[in-house]
């Protein structure tokens, strides 16, 4: 504990979000470039140190954060990654996507603003890259061992970097032209550039993994033949069933999934394409679901020049206050959360008829009509109660031209094969059915991540993947695995 009244006599700061005006003219992050280093010394010595430290159950990965907080505090940044990277295959990530359920569980945030944990993670990570703290790390021998990965997702990637680092020989096979998952195609670049994914591939690459795109493992290639050529094979295809919505006019033309519409804007900025065919330039949209990836549209929606932007989200608009009652320190609580996207489109006021932000909170669909042609020109909204009854008199008739569904994913797709041609068995959810070493029913045939958990953060993706890298390796030799494994398969965050 670098300063004992850190806590005391320093407030919170967060990374600087650049200018709404500026940065929506732009793919680039939305924070000021070099504004995070200045301030996180002083961030960190916020942290207390504690005898029972809660951020750690919090976080499923088991970051050691009062280890690099104080490091960092030192400005001793080499021992800082080490830490930080003893725990965390890819910080990059979590400092930029995961909502930090850590800083739910921070002590400090029982009566005072959490430690900018994820800030801090953030800034090791970067200046680990910048200084060369993170080099390659290959095997010093090779197990003669090979794994398959299937799915190049946070899962598959930490699986396959794991597994190559104990020595066994691993390819991943991705479906995607490029590596990354929905790192790649899901997460806006506004919200991570991809130079970083880039950056790690090639550390992966120069240590041995392999990877094989373009490449749908049930369709382009034999799932049971390739379990034949593996030793073993993981699976971490990411939970990509979409869920539907079942209204009058789902049909109309200008109504797309949400995973239909941000792989395009991504291949926009990859270079592929000049301008995205789902583009919502001059358009009104509105977004069916109150998430995240909800938020990437409306992110994505104003960048492209959108006419209006509204996002529906059914729940009722949640308090900016923890509710002790339901939802106690140190559970990860439903707050009032202003993402960079609802700043800019408030900023903008992209939805005039919405509350504070885009969003339009107890809000259900009834139904979409179109024109002549059948294209979808308006959205039906209706104002629900706690029980998701309609309120009477409260129908509403938005304009809409581009309707995106972000209701969220139900479990792993069944159309490409892999789970028939394998025989894999399910759970009553829907999701690979795996017992408590992560193995499937099919020996030698592992499952992790999404495809078997269902959808979760991506810190929740990294621990599935390192910690099924410990099973595999431990199948493999037949005995004890070096590789840490942070979580089990049936573990769950903290609630009350």
């Amino acid at each position: 504990m670098a300063d004992p009244k850190g806590f005391l006599t320093t407030p919170r700061q967060e990374w600087p979000r650049r200018p709404v005006s500026e940065r929506v003219r732009d793919w680039n992050e939305v924070y000021v470039p070099g504004a995070l280093l200045p301030v996180i010394g002083a961030q960190a010595d916020r942290c207390m140190d504690c005898g029972v430290p809660f951020c750690h159950d919090a976080c499923p990965l088991g970051n050691l954060i009062p280890e690099w907080n104080d490091l960092v505090s030192r400005e001793d940044w080499r021992a800082a990654a080490e830490r930080l990277h003893a725990t965390n295959n890819f910080p990059e990530f979590t400092g930029r996507l995961c909502p930090a359920p850590c800083e739910a569980g921070c002590v400090l945030a029982i009566n005072q603003p959490a430690v900018t944990i994820k800030n801090v993670e953030c800034a090791v990570a970067d200046r680990a890259w910048e200084e060369g703290f993170a080099p390659p790390a290959p095997p010093e021998r090779l197990s003669g061992r090979t794994v398959a990965v299937i799915g190049s997702g946070p899962t598959g990637l930490a699986a396959a970097q794991q597994l190559t680092r104990a020595g066994h020989t691993v390819a991943v096979y991705e479906r995607d032209d490029r590596v990354g998952g929905l790192l790649r195609y899901g997460i806006p670049e506004f919200k991570m550039e991809k130079r970083h994914l880039e950056r790690r591939l090639e550390q992966m690459r120069a240590e041995g993994t392999r990877f094989r795109t373009s490449t749908t493992v049930g369709r382009d290639v034999d799932a049971a033949g390739l379990r034949a050529r593996y030793d073993a094979v993981v699976i971490a295809t990411g939970a990509t069933a979409w869920r539907e919505l079942a209204v009058p006019g789902r049909e109309l033309a200008g109504v797309h999934q949400a995973m239909e519409y941000l792989p395009l804007a991504n291949r926009v900025c990859e270079g592929d394409l000049a301008v995205s065919p789902l583009s919502a330039a001059g358009r009104h949209v509105v977004i069916v679901g109150g998430g995240d990836t909800g938020a990437d549209c409306l992110g994505t929606a104003v960048r492209e020049g959108a006419a209006s932007v509204t996002q529906l989200d059914i729940y009722a608009r949640p308090s900016g206050e923890r509710d002790e009652d339901a939802e106690p320190w140190p559970t990860f609580p439903k707050l009032y959360r202003l993402s960079a996207a609802h700043e800019e489109a408030g900023e903008l006021r992209t939805a005039p008829a919405a509350d504070a932000d885009a969003r339009l909170f107890a809000a259900s669909t009834l139904r979409l009509t179109g024109d002549v042609d059948g294209h979808v020109r308006s959205l039906h909204v209706v104002e629900v109660d706690a029980g998701r009854r309609p309120v009477p008199g409260s129908e509403r008739t938005l304009p809409a031209d581009l309707v995106l569904l972000a209701l969220g994913f139900s479990g792993p797709e069944r159309g490409d094969g892999l789970i028939a041609q394998l025989g894999l068995e399910l759970d009553p959810r829907g999701t690979i059915a795996r017992d408590a070493d992560f193995a499937t029913n099919v020996p030698g045939v592992f499952a992790a991540g999404d495809a078997a958990r269902g959808q979760s953060l991506v810190v929740w993706a990294i621990a599935e993947g390192r910690a099924v890298a410990a099973a595999v390796d431990r199948h493999l030799t037949g005995g004890p695995s070096r590789l840490p494994s942070p979580i089990g398969p049936y573990d769950r965050p903290m609630t009350a």
